[in-house]
């Protein structure tokens, strides 16, 4: 099986001023997160990994779930992305783990 080139991204998302407890405004990110098609996610602890087809596809979740935060009643959201798009070799997100062995 050939592999297509991907676009591999870490998100963060965290609502400003809305307490202590946090998991119902990150589960509302993870639902919309989710909810998108053609796209492989990871979460951790502290975010959530993304792999797509495309920049455009992760510019797409990381709006949407930015934006599904204010809808839940967050008057101040930060948002985190970091993007890793290499187009010399195909890869998926295990490769990167993989590296380091």
């Amino acid at each position: 099986m050939k592999r297509k080139m991907k676009v591999i991204a870490e998100l963060v998302i965290s609502p400003v001023g809305e307490g202590v407890s946090l998991s119902k405004y990150v589960q509302e990110a993870v639902n919309v997160i989710e909810s998108f098609p053609n796209i492989r996610v990871e979460h951790h602890s502290m975010g959530t990994n993304i792999e797509a087809d495309d920049i455009d596809t992760i510019l797409k979740v990381t709006k949407k779930a930015h934006e599904s935060l204010f809808k839940v009643g967050c008057k101040r959201v930060v948002t985190t992305l970091k993007i890793d798009d290499r187009k010399d070799k195909p890869r998926i997100m295990e490769d990167k783990v993989k590296a380091l062995e």
